[in-house]
């Protein structure tokens, strides 16, 4: 018959047999203390990692960007950076409403309306990235005197795309319009990107 062997105590504290429950063993201690050194010395190896996939300090004051539109007149436009990105902000003039709206979706590539492409109330404010969609480069239109190409919006001299007034690709390579980036007005003469 195989008895069983008690655990020794000191004297007036009452065995493990009789707390009802088995004591911490050493053992027990080290594989927690174990356990809890390797948790921490993961956290410390992979904290880095994490970190520096974070953005940038001057990419993180670049996430929203205001800018006073004040004094753009119709038929003015002005280019700002938003994420280190050329961004177009042009005021249309009515004649160029009208002839953005006049185009069938059938005749585009990339086929969106201008109300698409603006605010509801504010068909005049026109804001996109200006980035080609063929290869990024940087067309022409935004500026007084530029080469606005055959449709009178952008014209990418790199590659011979051409953008009518709505910023909608009509000729050559690119695939797509100019993307229109998140934006919404603070008030009536400011605009927030971002």
């Amino acid at each position: 018959m195989a008895t069983l062997e008690q655990t020794p105590t000191m004297p007036g504290e009452p065995s493990s047999a009789e707390a009802g429950e088995p004591g911490v063993r050493r053992r027990d201690f080290i594989n927690i203390a174990a356990v809890s050194f390797a948790g921490v010395g993961a956290v410390a190896a992979v904290a880095p990692l994490v970190v520096q996939f974070a953005p940038s300090k001057d990419v993180e004051a670049l996430s929203s960007v205001e800018v006073d539109i004040s004094k753009i007149q119709p038929g003015q436009g002005i280019k700002t950076v938003w994420r280190k990105q050329p961004v177009f902000i042009r005021n249309l003039r009515p004649e160029e409403i009208a002839e953005a709206n006049k185009v069938s979706l059938a005749e585009l590539r990339d086929p969106q309306t201008l109300a698409d492409r603006t605010k509801p109330g504010k068909t005049n404010w026109l804001i996109t990235l200006g980035v080609c969609t063929h290869l990024g480069c940087v067309p022409l239109g935004i500026g007084d005197g530029e080469n606005k190409g055959d449709y009178k919006g952008y014209f990418c001299p790199c590659h011979g795309s051409h953008y009518d007034t709505a910023a909608r690709i009509r000729k050559g390579p690119a695939p797509l319009n100019l993307h229109v980036p998140e934006y919404e007005f603070a008030s009536d003469t400011v605009v927030r990107i971002g």
